[in-house]
Parts: structure tokens; sequence; C-alpha cells
């Protein structure tokens, strides 16, 4: 598989048709045997070769005088016999001749004429997703228990940063920080920051009316900074409103000693940073089926997004004239991913030259001088870390049974390597295409003028995939794989083993047929069915405990 994955990188080697290089399985030794008997044995199985199949029923079907008492009624039930067996393999042939099957040409599976490929590529077993429904719209008591304006303990604000995903995720966390010390949440503001360079305000991508009115029985949330508070620039600028030392992932606890007392004083406090400051299981459970009332229930992206995502939708399932499904796949290969990465790929010297500036200069802390960087890479390779690059996301599918024809939809920003580096996967898979491409004249100008627009119509689209695959981590794939097993996890949510998937295509000796079967068994238990939880798990992902119940 070593050269598969070279191969499958470069887009000038791929072809339409291309399929990994077959190897002969490995033969076991053979045993020893005496010399005398193996000669004996081949003469014995020389004469046996040279005999007619037929002559083994001579005693039954020859004119010797001995058996001709018993031939008639020998014949008789051997001629029975065999018509029997004639008529069973014609309506066995019959029957395969109309049933829906897979063919295969190479050793890959391949999408037949008139061949409709197996349900199970698409939905998971419907056994398996009947265990566990969505709860989090539960409230412990049912009743509301916000307190009179005048009655909460002051007023919480934050910066929510990062892309859409990294501020919806920060949004949840406020609304279930507010919670914790009885607090009124003056709507997050979405700050722009250098890397998204977006001006999108919180009114422009989510329901602020439905999303105030869904939360009312839990936390108090005022549109803006109250009246009475006159020096607002303030809020944003002065030290002594802002916390800063909330630490990564900190317990309920932390907010209740360190900063209450601080809001409880100065009535008015802004929290920041504010990047996975509230952890997950070290805050009661009812605070973290709130998040999940948040993420999945009150944050609702404005209509015109909703209408044009179910557009693309519709789309995406009719492409081949006929309603047919299709597969959702999140493609994380941009230049910024690979040289945060600091894993080695594929490619010319040239552009391994460039990309070592690129890093140097981007981050020149961990890139030092340069020469610890190629055991780094071997090593986050070994464990997973690396991104997948296309070609080798298109080998996986492949192994994993999904034909040519399939339908996928690319979410992703610009690919490192461009179409050269798309080769592998586009040839594979022919019919890719984004959402630039389903679009039709002017429809997205209006969604270009706020880049997390743009991104909530990909999140949609993928999220109402019939098949949604990952390629990398990050925040958006992990809420897309939530929100599927929330919802009901009867569709496919695939999260390749990327450690796994390393060795195998590093392994020389590796044949295709055995790689097949490592992709298959593997994946078995990655297609996104609610999982038991672990210390330190990622709500996001996983929200089984706090969020489900059992059906």
């Amino acid at each position: 598989m070593a050269e598969l994955r070279h191969s499958s990188s470069l887009g000038a080697r791929a072809t339409a048709t291309s399929s990994p290089m077959k190897r002969e399985h490995d033969k076991p030794p053979a045993a020893v045997k005496d010399d005398d008997d193996d000669d004996g044995r081949r003469h014995h199985f020389a004469r046996d070769r040279d005999r007619p199949f037929w002559s083994n029923l001579v005693p039954f079907l020859s004119d010797d005088p001995r058996f001709s008492s018993q031939n008639s009624r020998i014949s008789m039930i051997l001629i029975g016999v065999v018509a029997f067996a004639g008529l069973i393999s014609i309506f066995s042939i019959f029957h395969r001749l109309n049933a829906p099957y897979l063919c295969k040409k190479d050793g890959i599976v391949l999408h037949c004429p008139h061949v409709k490929e197996s349900s199970s590529l698409w939905e998971n077993p419907l056994s398996a997703t009947t265990s566990w429904k969505p709860c989090a719209e539960r409230r412990d008591g049912g009743n509301s228990d916000v307190p009179r304006e005048n009655e909460t303990n002051g007023y919480i604000f934050i910066h929510a940063e990062g892309g859409l995903n990294q501020q919806r995720i920060a949004i949840c966390n406020a609304v279930a920080v507010a919670k914790i010390m009885n607090a009124t949440l003056i709507l997050p503001v979405l700050k722009q920051d250098q890397i998204w360079k977006d001006q999108t305000k919180f009114e422009d991508i989510f329901d602020v009316d439905h999303f105030i009115d869904y939360l009312k029985d839990d936390v108090r949330i005022v549109r803006d900074i109250p009246e009475w508070f006159t020096d607002k620039n303030e809020l944003f600028t002065s030290i002594r409103r802002t916390v800063k030392n909330i630490p990564k992932y900190a317990p309920a606890q932390f907010y209740i000693d360190n900063v209450l007392p601080r809001i409880k004083e100065k009535k008015i406090m802004s929290l920041k940073p504010f990047v996975d400051r509230l952890g997950y299981d070290n805050v009661p459970q009812e605070i973290n089926r709130l998040r999940c009332r948040v993420n999945y229930h009150a944050l609702k992206f404005l209509p015109h997004i909703e209408q044009m995502a179910d557009l693309l939708v519709s789309r995406m399932r009719n492409r081949t004239g006929s309603p047919n499904p299709y597969m959702a796949l999140h493609l994380r290969f941009e230049k910024g991913m690979v040289g945060l990465s600091f894993c080695d790929f594929v490619g010319t010297r040239d552009e391994k030259v460039k990309m070592a500036e690129y890093r140097k200069k981007e981050w020149p802390r961990r890139f030092k001088n340069g020469s610890h960087l190629w055991q780094l890479a071997l090593q986050k390779r070994k464990e997973g870390r690396c991104p997948l690059e296309p070609g080798e996301v298109a080998v996986i599918l492949r192994a994993m049974g999904y034909p040519k024809e399939t339908q996928i939809y690319v979410a992703s920003g610009q690919v490192y390597g461009g179409q050269n580096r798309m080769a592998p996967l586009r040839n594979m898979f022919p019919n890719l295409v984004t959402k630039e491409e389903l679009a039709v004249s002017d429809e997205l100008t209006s969604f270009r003028k706020h880049v997390t627009s743009l991104a909530a119509l990909d999140f949609l689209v993928c999220l109402k995939s019939d098949v949604f695959v990952m390629t990398h981590g990050g925040n958006f794939a992990k809420l897309i794989i939530g929100a599927r097993r929330y919802m009901g996890h009867r569709q496919k949510s695939i999260k390749p083993d990327k450690g796994l998937m390393s060795k195998s295509f590093g392994d020389p000796y590796m044949g295709w047929a055995t790689f097949v079967e490592d992709v298959v068994v593997t994946h078995q238990t990655r297609t996104g069915l609610p999982e038991e939880t672990f210390p330190n798990y990622d709500l996001w992902e996983n929200p089984l405990t706090p969020c489900m119940c059992k059906a």
C-alpha cells in the first residue's frame, strides 16, 4: 500500500480507472514430507486426474452382469437427482440476475449498470439506532426557575471568537456559565479576528427571538448592555471589567468561587478569552443538558439560510435524474491546516521547501531550526494526527465499497496543491460538487457578505447528508457528528482511523484484499452510533450521557 499512497497523492499519476496494485497473498511455507510418499501421491493423483469423471459411476452404469439387476433403478434415481439439481441452479441464476448486487473489477467494488449498492453503505442497522433517544429538552422540575431581573447576581458579556463552529460552542458555554452563576447573559458578540476577517453579528446568522424565547425558562438573556451602564467602551477595554484568568475546561466550582464574587461587586463583567473555558465531566449533568439544549434546539439559523441549504440538499438528492443518496465530505487540507499540522506529505521538492519557509514564518517557535521536524512528522502520522490527503480519502472510500458513481458534496476551503492534489479523488469519484457548483446564477451573492453564512450552508448540507465523512478533527466535524448522533444516528457519520490507515498505506507488502478487509472491519464501529462517555469526553461529538436517554 506504500506505492498506493504515493501514487494516489500525485495527480499526474492518477487515472479514472486506476486501482491499487494487486499482490499475491503470502503463502505459508510447505510442510516437510517424505520424498517416497510424495512421489507415490503424485503418481496416484496423476492417474486419477487422467481418468474421466464418469468412470466413478461405472459400478452403477456399466453392463457388467454383477450390477445388471440394479442398473435400471439406480439410473432412474441418478437422472432424477441431476434434473432436480438443474432446476435449482436455473432458479438461482434467474434470482441473481434480477436481484440487486455489487460487482467487482480488479478487486474494487464498483457500481454496475442497473445495480443498487447495499443499503448498509448508507445507513446504520435499525436495531442499533433504537436504543437511545434525544432528551435534552427535558428540564428537571419542569418549571421555570429564572429569577426576576433585579434578583440576578449581575450581567456577563463574552466575545465568541474564531469561526462559526467555535463561536457556536462559546455561545453554548456562555449560557451554561450564566446558569451556574445565576447571572443575566448579554447577547454574545461574534468577535472579528485576523483569520476569518468577518464582520458578522449574532443576528446576521442566528434567530435571536427564537434563541431568547426558547431559553426563557433557563437563563435570562438580554439583547444589549443595560442603559444604566453608560460607559460601554469600558466593558470592552477596561481590565477592571474583565475576568481573564479562567483556565481551559474549568469546573463549575471555579466560576462560583472566583468569578461570581467579582460579578456581584461590579454588576457587569466581561469574560475573555472564552474559548473552551468550561469542562464537561466536572460540571453538573443538568448544565451539560442545558448546553445540548442550546446547541440542538435554541440556536437556529435564519430562515433564508435554512431555505438555501434545503435547496442545495434537494439538488444533491436529484443529481442523477431520480432520487439518490449523497455523501458529504469535510476535506481539511487547506494550506494553513497542512502547515499547522507539521506533518509530511507527498509532493515535489519545491513544494516541501516552500512549506518549510511558510511554517518557519508562521510558527517560528515550533519550527526552530527544522532539524526535529522529520521525526515529529513520523510520530504524528503513526498516532493518526495528520490530515488525510484527498487521494488517501478516495482509496479508503473505495475500500469501504462506495462506487464510482457516488454523489459527493465537498465542504472545504481551498485545497493545498490545487487540482493536482484533488485529481486522485476526482478520478475515483468524479461526481464531486461544492456549494458554488450547485448554486445557480447569483444565489450566493448575499451570502458572500458574511463568511460565516457560507460556513452555515456547508454545515446544514453536511448535517442532512446520508453519509458524513470527516478527514481531520475540528469543531465543524465534531459538531456535525454529535448532532447526527443526537437526532437519531440512523445516518452514518464516518470517522476514519487515521492511525491504522497510516500503517496500511505505508505497508509495501499489503495487498488490496487485505487492505479492504482491514478498512471494513476497523470502521464497523466508527459510523456515528452513540458511545459510552469517558473522563474528559467531548460533549459536542458525543452527547450520549447527559443529553440522551434509553429509548
